[in-house]
Order: C-alpha cells, then sequence, then structure tokens
C-alpha cells in the first residue's frame, strides 16, 4: 500500500480540480461559459430553424448572380473567356470606367468635404437650410440629372455630361457621413492647433481633415461604386463603360458569354474597391477617449469668406436641384397632349408603384430573417448569411438581370419576362439596404424580452411574431420605405426583365430621351422626381 507521503500520492493530490475533472464536464462548462457571455452581449448562439431556413432563401437568391458569372463565362472554355477579357475593347471599357469613377470621385470629395464643413463648422447664413438642400439630389435619379443637362447642353454627350451628373447625383454619399463625422468630433484639437498659431486653412489641413478621412473614404467608396454601376446616366450621355457594353453586348448577339465575361471584369473591379479601402482605413479610428463630454464647436465667422461660401453652396445647390427642376418644368411647358397622354403618363406611373411595392414587400419579408440573425446571433452561420446577402453590393444591376434571364430560361420558364422576376431582381439589388434597416432596429430591442417570451413558454415563431417584429417595426418601415424608393428608380434590369408592353416611369423616360424626344420625356421624369421626393422626404423626418 502506498504511504500517505510517497510522490505519487502526492501528485495525485496537489492537481488542479480542474484537470481531475471529466474531459467531457469540462467542455460542457466551458460552452456553458459562452452561452452566458453570448446572452449577456444580446447575442444567442444558435438561430432557430424558423430563421434559417428563410435566410438561407434569401442567401441563395443573393448570391445566385455570381454562380451564373462562374457558369455563363466559362460556359465556352476559360480560352474564349479571357479572349473576350484581354480583347481591346475590354481595355477600352475598363480605362474609361475607371477614369470616371476617380473623375467623380475626386469631385464628390470635393463637394461634400467643403458642403459638410461650411454647415456644421461655420457661421454661414441658413446652414440648416443649406444641409438639407444639400441632400435632395439623392431623390434625383442620376439619369434625371443626365436628361436635363442633355436636354439644355447636347454637347455634354459623353465623357463631361456623365462625370457632371453622376457628380451631381452622387456627391451627398460623401456629404452625409463627414457632416455626421464633424458634428460628432470634438473641437478640442483644433481649437488647441489655432491656439499655437495655425490659421484656419493649415488646422483643416493638418488637424480636422485627417478625422474625417475614415468618414471621406467611406462616402468615396459608396460613390465609386455606385459610378461602376450606373447605367442610366452614361447611357443617355452615350458615354460607353462597362454597363453600357454589357447590355450592348447582351443585344446584339444570342451569345451571352461574351456579356458575362465582361460582368465578371465588373465584379472583380467591385471587390477590388471594397478590398482597397478596407485595407486602406486599416485599423484607424479616431474616437474620444477623454473623460467628460464633447463640446460643440464654436462656429467660426467666414470674414471675407462669407459671400464666396454662399455662392459655392448656391452654385452646388443650383447644378445638382434647381437646374433639373428648372429644365423639367421648361420642357412641360413646352410639351403638349401631342407629346404626352395623361392616361398613359398614369398608367405608367400606377405600374411603377405596383412593382416598386412589390419589390420592397419581397425585398423586406426576405431580410427580416437574415437581419435577426445578424442581429442575434453569433457564429460561423450567422456571419455567412449576412456576408451572402450582402453580394448584392458587388452585382450591377444588369449583370443581376442577366443572371435571372439565364435561371428563368433554363429552369423557371414560366416566369420569363413575367413581373415576378423582375420583383426578385430588385429583392437581389436592394437586399443589402433592407438587411441593414433590419439588423439596425432589432439591435435596438432589449433582448431580453425575447429570454422572458421563451420562458413563458412562446415558440421561436410566437416570439418572432409578438415579441421581436413589433418591437423593430419603426426601423424595419423605415428600410421598407427606402428600398421602395431605390426600386422605384432602378433602370438597367427592369429594361431587362420586364414585361413585354409594361413600362415603369423610369424605362419610359430612358425610351423618349433615347429618341430625342424631350418634351415627351420631361413628364415621366417630373413624376418620377416626384414620387420618390415624398418617401424621402418622409425618411429624413423619420430620422431626425
Amino acid at each position: 500500500m502506498t504511504s500517505p507521503d510517497s510522490p505519487v500520492r502526492t501528485r495525485h493530490d496537489t492537481r488542479p480540480a480542474s484537470a481531475s475533472a471529466p474531459a467531457g464536464r469540462k467542455r460542457a462548462d466551458d460552452r456553458k461559459r459562452a452561452d452566458s457571455r453570448k446572452r449577456a452581449d444580446g447575442r444567442a448562439a444558435r438561430p432557430s430553424w424558423v430563421l434559417i431556413v428563410p435566410a438561407c432563401v434569401a442567401a441563395a437568391l443573393a448570391v445566385l448572380p455570381l454562380g451564373y458569372l462562374a457558369v455563363r463565362a466559362l460556359e465556352r472554355g476559360p480560352a474564349f473567356a479571357w479572349d473576350v477579357i484581354a480583347g481591346d475593347r475590354t481595355g477600352q471599357l475598363l480605362l474609361r470606367s475607371l477614369g470616371l469613377t476617380a473623375t467623380v470621385v475626386a469631385a464628390c470629395l470635393l463637394l461634400g468635404v467643403s458642403l459638410a464643413w461650411l454647415t456644421t463648422r461655420t457661421a454661414l447664413p441658413g446652414a440648416r437650410a443649406w444641409s438639407v438642400l444639400a441632400t435632395l439630389p439623392l431623390a434625383v435619379p442620376s439619369y434625371v440629372t443626365a436628361f436635363a443637362w442633355l436636354s439644355a447642353a447636347p454637347s455634354l454627350a459623353g465623357f463631361t455630361g456623365s462625370a457632371l451628373a453622376l457628380t451631381l447625383a452622387s456627391f451627398p454619399y460623401v456629404y452625409l457621413p463627414v457632416a455626421a463625422a464633424l458634428r460628432g468630433t470634438d473641437p478640442g484639437h483644433e481649437e488647441v492647433a489655432r491656439s499655437l498659431g495655425r490659421g484656419p486653412l493649415r488646422t483643416f489641413l493638418s488637424v480636422t481633415l485627417p478625422q474625417l478621412r475614415p468618414a471621406a473614404a467611406g462616402g468615396g467608396l459608396l460613390v465609386a461604386l455606385y459610378v461602376l454601376s450606373d447605367f442610366g446616366a452614361v447611357s443617355l450621355m452615350r458615354y460607353d463603360t462597362f454597363t453600357r457594353g454589357i447590355y450592348t453586348s447582351y443585344r446584339a448577339s444570342f451569345d451571352r458569354t461574351p456579356a458575362a465575361a465582361l460582368s465578371a471584369v465588373l465584379v472583380l473591379m467591385t471587390v477590388a474597391l471594397v478590398a482597397a479601402e478596407t485595407r486602406t482605413r486599416g485599423r484607424a479610428g479616431y474616437a474620444r477617449t477623454g473623460t467628460g463630454t464633447a463640446r460643440r464647436a464654436v462656429p467660426a465667422a467666414l470674414g471675407r469668406l462669407r459671400l464666396p461660401a454662399l455662392a459655392w453652396c448656391g452654385a452646388v445647390v443650383a447644378a445638382g436641384v434647381g437646374f433639373p427642376l428648372a429644365t423639367l418644368g421648361y420642357w412641360l411647358a413646352v410639351g403638349s397632349s401631342a407629346t404626352w397622354d395623361p392616361s398613359t403618363l398614369t398608367g405608367t406611373a400606377l405600374t411603377t408603384l405596383g412593382v416598386a411595392a412589390g419589390g420592397a414587400a419581397l425585398t423586406t419579408l426576405l431580410a427580416l430573417p437574415v437581419g435577426v440573425i445578424a442581429a442575434r446571433h453569433r457564429g460561423r452561420l450567422a456571419r455567412l448569411l449576412e456576408q451572402a446577402a450582402y453580394a448584392g453590393h458587388a452585382v450591377p444591376g444588369i449583370t443581376v438581370a442577366l443572371a435571372l434571364v439565364f435561371f428563368a430560361v433554363r429552369y423557371a420558364r414560366p416566369v420569363y419576362q413575367e413581373t415576378p422576376l423582375l420583383i426578385c431582381a430588385y429583392a437581389v439589388l436592394f437586399l443589402p439596404v433592407a438587411v441593414a434597416a433590419v439588423r439596425a432596429a432589432v439591435l435596438q430591442a432589449p433582448p431580453v424580452l425575447d429570454d422572458v417570451a421563451r420562458s413563458l413558454g412562446r415558440t421561436p415563431f410566437g416570439v418572432l411574431r409578438e415579441v421581436t417584429v413589433p418591437l423593430a417595426a419603426p426601423g424595419v418601415a423605415a428600410g421598407a420605405a427606402l428600398t421602395f424608393v431605390v426600386c422605384m428608380k432602378e433602370l438597367p434590369a427592369t429594361l431587362l426583365l420586364r414585361p413585354t408592353g409594361m413600362d415603369t416611369l423610369a424605362t419610359r423616360l430612358w425610351t423618349e430621351t433615347g429618341s430625342g424626344s424631350f418634351a415627351a420625356a420631361a413628364p415621366y421624369a417630373a413624376v418620377l422626381v416626384l414620387l420618390a421626393a415624398v418617401p424621402s422626404y418622409l425618411l429624413g423626418r423619420h430620422r431626425t
């Protein structure tokens, strides 16, 4: 028998308690502690099948265009696809698209940053009104801006007109995040710099501007993605970019492989832009770490720059909003019943509202389980479903349309060139918009209420129906309204997927402008802007 002071007995008694426990019990305890931490963070570990199944359907629909590109581009072999990609035509489209993107992004950064600084950090007369006017171009589609400038000055057709229209339509994507960053930035650093003898311009360049870099870079990325995927403005201005080249290739031949190869290049360009922006941003952060609350910045006096600043703001707003509206008014006055039919206009408007409402409803329905999973659950599956839903950000509308045409012809012939297929295209394109809104709304609802409902015997579907969705309803409704607006303005996918004989306001405007009938196009443009402005205004009131 081993003595009490033997080495073996001593080692046995001095081992940690965790080492003597069975390995299975230790793993179970670790899982319980991990689940407790996740519940304390408001995010459960495993989503219910009630959420997983519809979320997988939404993710599959979102990644369908990427699968189409992989199949279609390689259908005739890698050598043929490479010949298309390496051709002179592709090189020209690449240079044109990149040149236009770089020009528009630089111009939007100049407009957005300058207007944000003037309206938030200076004593600009009417700063609040100017800040509202600076966001109004979001309600004017880029092709409406292009129509206004092209009808007034046909010589702008080409690169100049495309850059002008896209800049005026997209600079709010830079203005909004930069203005928000300026409002949230503590002005103490700038005051210290001025106290050390630096002038206003040097302080802005050396202190303020570096703090705005993440917001400006994010806004610039949105502008770049918008320009790369735009079809309406470049088509009206007759400037060949990738989107117009894809559409021309699709219409000119029964062979869809060249169009798919060009679409694959466009998707790769989009992914490269996102990766480059993420890499340049890195881990940079400009958060305030001191104690206390940040003070509001004292508006800087403009002095002699007051009139030039007002002239600058007035010129930007006049070019982005005033001139398009004045041009539409002119063509409406010139036109008559001989150039447009009120009954046709009414029918087209009702059709637009119908398909946009259907697209918003389907998109919100698909986004709901994905957004709830992203807000309430952790794990690889949750991340995968959310990332798949955001695949629409990397796929232009014309590519989504080509993918759905391919799918419908081969596997769902009855829906080819029918309204349900068009509504599905809207869901693929704008699912990220709705998912972001649902996720933000669910995050604002206390997760403990879900736990209470489950403890009272509610099923996962009951919790979703009676607790989660009602609490998140205002934010979900706002996301649905935003989705409705962007569906109403969508052009390239609608051109390819609309049923025969059906027109929306966007396609009718594109058709009339393409034939030079500006007076006939003006009513459709005016009604489109009016319909888009109403929910945009309501969204602005909701967010303020």
